[in-house]
């Protein structure tokens, strides 16, 4: 059986965002400096390091980025880019659906709760809301079929699990938490916001592997 250590590694490898909702175990294991440094070490062999998205006591985010960019790197980061890039319109538009379906404030992160059958009574109360959902679903990112509400924000919310993005941590309810991957997305947002005039995926590839891919 790996360590915490070892359980941290292959995941960071695998390209998983650890936070406090989806590995608290691991969260912790990397909260602490030493164990942070331990893991870099590790990484720094293969070239990578654990990079980080937000700040504060609980909100870090730890992911696995490159150290330095070579050709076959930035081929990566590169594809890596274009695939953020090209889901982030469904993203967003999703976003903006949950947040003024919800009349909430702030958008949706890390930790906030989400429950599918509230939603899907909201959006099926109100015309503008099911026209979004239906939008949104047949994105290919999303790939829904369905003609239905119902069919629709399940398909969704099934493929915002299989991409990270969502956890539903009890299998037997239909509450879902956001994870850092979310938190991770508005960096790129953000990122694209202060370089939309500029080549994007050379500013990509030069930008500071700790703080974005």
């Amino acid at each position: 059986m790996l360590s915490t250590k070892g359980q941290v590694i292959e995941r960071l490898l695998k390209g998983d965002f650890i936070c406090r909702t989806t590995d608290e175990d691991g969260w912790r294991f990397l909260k602490t400096p030493a164990n942070r440094e331990q893991v870099d070490d590790y990484l720094a062999t293969l070239n990578r390091m654990v990079a980080t998205v937000g700040s504060g006591a609980d909100s870090d985010v730890f992911f696995c980025g490159y150290r330095q960019l070579d050709e076959d790197e930035r081929k990566v980061v590169g594809q890596q880019f274009r695939d953020v890039c090209n889901a982030l319109t469904p993203l967003v538009e999703w976003l903006v659906l949950v947040q003024e379906a919800g009349a909430q404030d702030a958008p949706l992160t890390e930790g906030s709760a989400l429950r599918l059958n509230e939603l899907q009574s909201i959006v099926e109360d109100t015309p503008a809301f099911r026209e979004q959902l239906a939008r949104i679903s047949h994105y290919r990112l999303f790939g829904s079929t369905s003609a239905t509400v119902d069919g629709q924000i399940k398909q969704v919310f099934k493929r915002l699990c299989e991409l990270g993005y969502l956890v539903r941590p009890n299998p037997d309810k239909q509450i879902y938490l956001g994870t850092g991957k979310l938190d991770y997305l508005y960096e790129v947002i953000r990122f694209i916001d202060e370089t939309e005039s500029l080549d994007l995926e050379e500013r990509a590839e030069s930008a500071s592997q700790g703080s974005l891919l």
